[in-house]
């Protein structure tokens, strides 16, 4: 059984939407929450300890009905099975897609094969909870019997930005160890890395499916003489490197020992990989207990997504919000609003996910596609993003949904703070609601010939998802949130969100003219990159 394959520009509710967008695309959402006071509550899901408020939306109770009706004819509960009964979703690729396997308990059946993959999944985690616990208590010490203080994560893609947000996410629940990552090529990044650290103390993670990474493997390389360079020697690498990767063999030839190998399975993409042993560095940065919360919250939200009816089903109310603006409104970016500045990589972190999954022009039956999928995500913490890109939202000619994220409680308490947060929190979306009519700003007794440039339309679109509080748990939560939502959009776009071969001809590309550069080819080039080229040769010598 594959995922159905429904060209949803040919589906009744499409068609419906179609109309239907005709007729409210001018209304103004003031006049939405008018006529019905009970609004808000209609378009509310409360669960668990998520608040989710999607009433500060271009949306009527019919464009509701029909967003579900386009749901269900493309059969979106069918493939919701699909992905977590372990069939090859990733058709492209010949996979199964089970990152959700990775947080369930121990009891769960998840089948790959014919195989439940339950038991290895069980054995890496805890393998990586001894190597945490030894790490973090100091059982395990580095070449000259000293304890270790840093963590370096060397990776790029779902090997770097996954860990690195969650890391920075939660450092409110830190232990000592300090980490670092390490992903960009660029060596000055690389560099400048290794002044910080002391080769006896640290420990260095190496995240590699394949361990022929280019950007990956040359870090480590220029790592592993950097450490050879400082009194270690060969066998000394086995106390200090690991490897995440499913290549046994050159891990073991870079000189890692068999028993520092952690597994990938290729049932987990790496952009959804965090949850594997490619989080390791989160173990070891929050400790294992901590790490296992936050994959408990991603199991609670995919019980949710699971099993909830679609209309009281988060993942699946924010991504056919998302379809309809994209599709009818013809918005073409969504902002990530974080209110915590603990989150400030989640924009970041996100912006790989959805638009990795969902850049494809090509549909499920290989025809090319006539309407818009994927979208562009930014986002940047509130409030810095309120004195930096608001005014394009509230006054620029573009349409740009925005999902605000919001705390009830902060993690130091500093109630002052928190009020002051919480109010530009809630303003915000309140502003972009209402805008500031001709006659408001007239009121305010502004002259006459500014009086244009202070009034605000308002009528733009917001997600306010407030939670309790941010702990490995509800972190968990959100993200599994925003990756299920990814699925339901590809879903309804009819494409493979799972593979992504537009990331792989920049990398053979790059291979030639790198071979180029080492005057071990000459190939031809358009003439802007024959000219490009010349002139980095030229200045390099």
């Amino acid at each position: 059984m594959s995922l159905p394959k429904i060209n949803p520009i040919n589906t009744n509710s499409w068609n419906q939407l179609e109309k239907h967008f005709d007729n409210i695309k001018n209304s103004h959402m003031k006049e939405l929450f008018a006529l019905d006071k009970q609004r808000a509550n209609k378009f509310t899901i409360k669960w668990d300890d998520f608040y989710i408020d999607f009433s500060k939306n271009r949306i009527t109770e019919d464009t509701f009905k029909y967003l579900l009706e386009l749901a269900n004819e493309v059969k979106l509960e069918e493939a919701i099975k699909s992905q977590f009964s372990g069939e090859i979703i990733n058709k492209t690729e010949g996979r199964a897609v089970l990152h959700t396997a990775l947080r369930a308990p121990q009891n769960a059946t998840f089948k790959v094969n014919g195989v439940n993959v339950m038991p290895e999944i069980y054995e890496v985690k805890n393998k990586i909870k001894t190597i945490t616990n030894n790490i973090v208590n100091g059982h395990r010490k580095g070449f000259t019997n000293k304890a270790f203080t840093d963590v370096v994560n060397i990776g790029i893609g779902g090997s770097d930005l996954g860990p690195a947000m969650v890391v920075d996410a939660l450092q409110y629940y830190k232990n000592h160890l300090k980490t670092h990552f390490v992903s960009n090529v660029d060596g000055d990044h690389v560099n400048e890395i290794i002044k910080k650290l002391n080769p006896e103390t640290t420990l260095f993670v190496i995240v590699s499916k394949t361990f022929t990474t280019q950007e990956t493997l040359s870090n480590a390389n220029t790592i592993k003489a950097w450490f050879l360079n400082s009194n270690a020697t060969q066998k000394d690498i086995a106390k200090h490197f690991v490897a995440v990767s499913t290549n046994i063999e050159k891990v073991k030839n870079f000189g890692i020992d068999e028993t520092n190998i952690f597994p990938m399975w290729d049932w987990v993409g790496g952009r959804f990989s965090l949850w594997s042993a490619v989080g390791l560095t989160i173990s070891l940065a929050i400790g294992y207990t901590n790490f296992d919360a936050l994959l408990k919250g991603a199991n609670k939200m995919d019980n949710h997504f699971k099993t909830q009816e679609l209309q009281n089903n988060i993942p699946v109310v924010l991504a056919l919000i998302s379809v309809w603006y994209n599709n009818f409104f013809k918005a073409e970016t969504e902002a990530i609003i974080p209110y915590s500045q603990y989150l400030n990589q989640l924009a970041t972190y996100l912006q790989q996910g959805i638009m990795e999954s969902n850049g494809k022009s090509v549909d499920r039956n290989g025809n090319p596609i006539n309407y818009q999928t994927g979208t562009i995500i930014w986002g940047e913490p509130g409030t810095n993003s309120q004195h930096a890109f608001f005014q394009l939202i509230h006054q620029g000619t573009k349409l740009i949904p925005a999902d605000f994220i919001g705390f009830v409680k902060s993690l130091h308490g500093n109630q002052d703070h928190q009020n002051k947060l919480t109010s530009n929190f809630l303003a915000q979306t309140e502003a972009l609601l209402n805008g500031k009519t001709t006659d408001e700003v007239i009121a305010e007794g502004t002259s006459k010939d500014n009086i244009p440039y202070k009034v605000f339309k308002g009528n733009q679109p917001t997600n306010t998802i407030f939670i309790d509080k941010l702990t490995p748990e509800s972190l968990g939560k959100l993200i599994a949130m925003y990756e299920h939502k990814i699925f339901v959009q590809g879903i309804i776009w009819n494409i493979y969100s799972y593979d992504q071969f537009g990331v792989e001809l920049g990398k053979q590309l790059a291979t030639k003219i790198l071979q180029e550069i080492d005057q071990k080819t000459n190939i031809e080039h358009d003439s802007s990159t024959q000219n490009l080229l010349n002139h980095y040769k030229k200045g390099y010598k």
